[in-house]
């Protein structure tokens, strides 16, 4: 929106008086255009733009009142929910490299964050002030990613060292201490996700492999019992290892029974795995962009969003064996606007020397890089929330979704 104000031949003495009235318009225009916006899409799911910069990772509070988010630097900010306005009450800053990883404990309310500076802290609270406790990984390359375990009595940290680093608290000497998990791993670790035994860790790297290691330590946890993975669980054992992925696996997600796992990679392809004495992986070559987050909604259903701005539903039927495509979950209303062709595109380039930029009709307008599960679990979702490389930030409504489009059935 632009103003252009022509022959303004007013003394300073009386600009104070335009500038306001300037101001006023300007403040009526923004909160009409903002209550405009938000009726437009309340009635479907809820977004709020926190910055210009994109946000790396983010991690909710047990409660869901707060907001640990990512602004592509070293620091955390954390968020606190007001009515419908978010205020900014805390800063981390003590990562000097990227802050790649969040994750906030809900029972122990610890925060654990990871970085390029290859540390990792572990933030408690006390007071108003959230103290931060360093954490060794002994690595010589990037943190990538970090997740606290069901328990909160350990977490795993993903590397560009082609390891991953479990650390657990020792009581004796009052401090953090790691073991490391390497073979078979080739490249950067991406993503984490525990079994819901709080021994089993599934791991997505750049080899294009989706596996899962036992994470089992003798001092903070009792003897597992069997799985569908397994029964023998020494730490650092490599319980499942997929195959026929040509791409990186950005993420990788365990259902809330822990006998399946699913897995996103570069190549545009969603898999799952089903545990048991044969295991049995069905893929499905979608035709989106390659998705940069997976995770369930139940147990048959997943939601998954990457490179193309949009979740999407992918439903898994155990008894067919078959992963299928259940749809895009984020239809756009009608619009008179149409995007451009590329024939036109290049049209224009010719004859105008010009190309108008296609306006995205998703209401992320950048690559979707997070998907969390806000009410409900992994085993029912009631509402998921995305953040993206627009700095913005999504909450959907499953039963909202699943009403409001044609032919949606989540299972």
């Amino acid at each position: 929106m632009h103003f252009v104000f022509a022959d303004v031949k007013s003394p300073l003495t009386e600009a104070p008086a335009l500038f306001s009235s300037v101001h006023s318009l300007l403040h009526f225009l923004r909160s009409s255009c903002h209550k405009r916006f938000q009726s437009a899409w309340s009635s479907d799911m809820a977004y709020h733009s926190f910055l210009l910069e994109p946000i790396s990772c983010h991690a909710w509070s047990k409660d869901r009142t707060q907001i640990a988010l990512c602004p592509n630097n070293h620091e955390v900010h954390i968020y606190k929910k007001d009515g419908v306005r978010w205020t900014k009450i805390h800063e981390l800053k003590e990562h000097s490299g990227q802050v790649t990883g969040i994750d906030w404990a809900p029972e122990s309310n610890r925060i654990v964050t990871c970085g390029t500076d290859r540390n990792a802290y572990v933030w408690t609270l006390k007071g108003d002030t959230w103290k931060p406790t360093l954490v060794i990984l002994r690595i010589n390359r990037a943190a990538r990613c970090v997740r606290w375990s069901p328990r909160e009595n350990k977490f795993a940290v993903g590397s560009g060292s082609r390891l991953i680093s479990v650390c657990y608290f020792e009581q004796e000497n009052d401090w953090w201490v790691c073991k490391h998990i390497k073979k078979p791993i080739r490249s950067t670790v991406l993503s984490l996700d525990w079994h819901p035994n709080n021994v089993l860790l599934a791991a997505g790297s750049c080899d294009f492999k989706c596996r899962i290691f036992s994470a089992y330590i003798r001092e903070v946890e009792e003897r597992p019992g069997p799985t569908p993975w397994g029964s023998k669980m020494p730490f650092g054992e490599v319980m499942f290892e997929s195959a026929g992925t040509a791409g990186w696996v950005h993420s990788v997600c365990f259902s809330s029974s822990g006998s399946r796992v699913a897995w996103a990679s570069h190549d545009s392809m969603v898999a799952v795995a089903d545990g048991g004495k044969t295991t049995v992986i069905n893929s499905l070559s979608s035709e989106t962009l390659p998705l940069l987050c997976v995770t369930f909604i139940t147990e048959n259903s997943l939601v998954a969003a990457g490179h193309d701005c949009y979740p999407v539903l992918f439903v898994y039927d155990a008894d067919k064996g078959t992963l299928t495509f259940g749809g895009k979950l984020d239809v756009p209303k009608q619009s008179t606007q149409r995007g451009m062709t590329a024939r036109e595109r290049f049209q224009n380039l010719d004859k105008k020397a010009e190309a108008k930029e296609a306006v995205l009709d998703s209401l992320h307008k950048n690559s979707i890089s997070q998907i969390s599960v806000l009410e409900g679990g992994k085993s029912k979702c009631a509402k998921f929330c995305t953040t993206g490389m627009d700095g913005g930030m999504a909450i959907w409504d499953v039963k909202t979704l699943e009403s409001a489009m044609k032919d949606l059935k989540i299972v």
